[in-house]
């Protein structure tokens, strides 16, 4: 069923809405002081309207009833001015009588232009002639439409021979006068209107440039990414009155700046703190992992009869310090990548790269289905070949170590203008949604969900990884996940082909 409107609701959504402050404010402007003109024009209209009017009944009364009485004794042979109806001397053009007895109209007679020796009847219609008889007798002016002379002002009186009197003169002066009013008061008030506007629109930008400055601030403040590293904002919003609504906006909005500044110079400091604490801890941990890796090696070495509980705590103890040095290696290198430290950039083979990941990965989880999609083209990065072979290597360690036995995982490369795209793709039991959000962040365990029989694994570094590596080249990395489809594509930029 189509929803009902509410009346009027149509006609809003037709019309044009100001969408700035300023367009509203100077619309609001205009259309107050046209409500003001509006009022004015009308009732200097009504007013003068009414002055005239009763001008025009002061005339009626001047008047009197001496033309309508006069009609009661024409004569049927012209006097000796030679009229032929009743007195019209001193009678102004338009002047309409009529004389009724018992309500219907015996004699009836208007003063023409320059017409005082012609006829003076003035035809009337049936409807006329009730028109008349409806005036009331109270020596007032009364407005009526004479459908042979338009529009009149009639005062009717009591004659002195049970007759009613009637006496008449033209509101064509009136309505003239009036009509004139109006379209000098149109086009003053229009002309206001259009200058008001004008000069409103001037005042209202003059007036809203503090406010447009800071709106171009934060502006500039958007558009600055301000999840990490060193931010640099941008010039505070000038200073307006301090007394103003927008002057305070102002001041507010640069002082909010200043404490978003004062807030990201100090994560910056922690986190430059943090980013050499763990560089700094890594670099010197190396050295005690290896150590103690080297002497279980060693001890594991021993050529007398070591007891079998001893025998395999030292396995133990080389198997963990192994595991501790992969993950300080992985701590030193995203520390390095974190501080921005360059890679090596030299043209990289990916076609090949992925050849090489593949086959170690499939010496590595002979469980697994390995297949690759590659073009028949090398395809070629610029980059830091060892660096991208350690993500690709993480993005399919990843597949391996949480997906069961069995799955297929396909390799594909694709060649998009001036991206390279390089997909993950397996058909195992996808990443829980719960853990899609944050599977790239540091530490990140999926607590053997998608391989259950799986008690190994790493320290939730290796997406991690994949991701500071792609960056680090200008790239990206994105995941679609559902149960039976996994992929994990990384997007980087193509090599630059020399044009020499």
């Amino acid at each position: 069923m189509r929803a009902r409107l509410r009346p009027g609701t149509r006609w809003r959504r037709r019309l044009p809405r100001p969408r700035t402050l300023r367009a509203r404010l100077t619309a609001g402007l205009v259309v107050l002081l046209a409500l003001s003109c509006a009022a004015v024009g009308g009732a200097a209209v009504f007013e003068l309207n009414g002055f005239l009017t009763g001008r025009l009944d002061q005339q009626l009364r001047d008047v009197g009833q001496r033309f309508p009485a006069s009609l009661e004794h024409r004569v049927k042979a012209p006097d000796h001015d030679g009229d032929e109806h009743g007195d019209t001397r001193r009678q102004s053009a338009g002047t309409f009588g009529a004389r009724l007895v018992a309500g219907a109209v015996t004699n009836a007679a208007v003063v023409r232009s320059g017409s005082d020796t012609t006829s003076l009847d003035a035809p009337l219609s049936a409807a006329d002639a009730r028109t008349l008889a409806a005036v009331a007798v109270d020596a007032r002016g009364h407005s009526v439409r004479l459908s042979s002379l338009g529009e009149y002002r009639l005062m009717a009186a009591d004659g002195p021979h049970d007759d009613v009197l009637i006496t008449g003169l033209p509101l064509e002066p009136v309505e003239s006068a009036v009509h004139q009013l109006e379209i000098v008061a149109a086009v003053v008030f229009g002309a206001a209107l259009a200058a008001t506007g004008v000069a409103g629109a001037v005042w209202v930008r003059w007036s809203l440039r503090p406010l447009s400055r800071v709106a171009a601030t934060a502006t500039r403040v958007s558009e600055l990414p301000l999840a990490s590293g060193e931010v640099t904002l941008p010039p505070r919003a000038p200073g307006a009155d301090p007394r103003s609504e927008v002057g305070q906006v102002a001041a507010a909005f640069n002082r909010m700046l200043g404490h978003v500044e004062n807030a990201l110079t100090k994560r910056h400091a922690s986190e430059e703190r943090l980013r050499r604490f763990a560089a700094d801890a890594s670099h010197e941990l190396r050295t005690p992992v290896a150590s103690v890796r080297g002497h279980a090696e060693l001890a594991l070495l021993h050529p007398g009869p070591v007891p079998p509980e001893v025998n395999r705590a030292l396995e133990r103890v080389a198997a963990e310090s192994a595991r501790m040095g992969e993950m300080v290696d992985d701590l030193l290198l995203l520390a390095r990548l974190d501080a921005g430290r360059p890679l090596e950039r030299s043209p990289v083979d990916l076609t090949r790269l992925v050849l090489d990941a593949v086959t170690d990965a499939r010496a590595a989880g002979p469980g697994h289905r390995w297949t690759m999609e590659l073009p028949e083209e090398p395809v070629k990065v610029t980059g830091d070949g060892h660096r991208l072979h350690q993500m690709l290597a993480n993005l399919l360690a990843n597949a391996r170590l949480h997906t069961p036995a069995g799955t297929k995982v396909t390799t594909s490369l694709e060649t998009g203008g001036t991206s390279v795209v390089l997909a993950v793709h397996d058909d195992g039991p996808g990443v829980p949604k719960e853990l899609q959000a944050g599977v790239f962040e540091r530490f990140t365990r999926a607590d053997h969900r998608r391989r259950p029989e799986h008690q190994g694994g790493g320290a939730g570094l290796g997406l991690s990884i994949v991701v500071a590596v792609a960056e680090a080249h200008e790239g990206s990395v994105g995941l679609e996940s559902r149960p039976g489809a996994t992929t994990f594509t990384v997007r980087l930029p193509a090599a630059r082909i020399s044009s020499e």
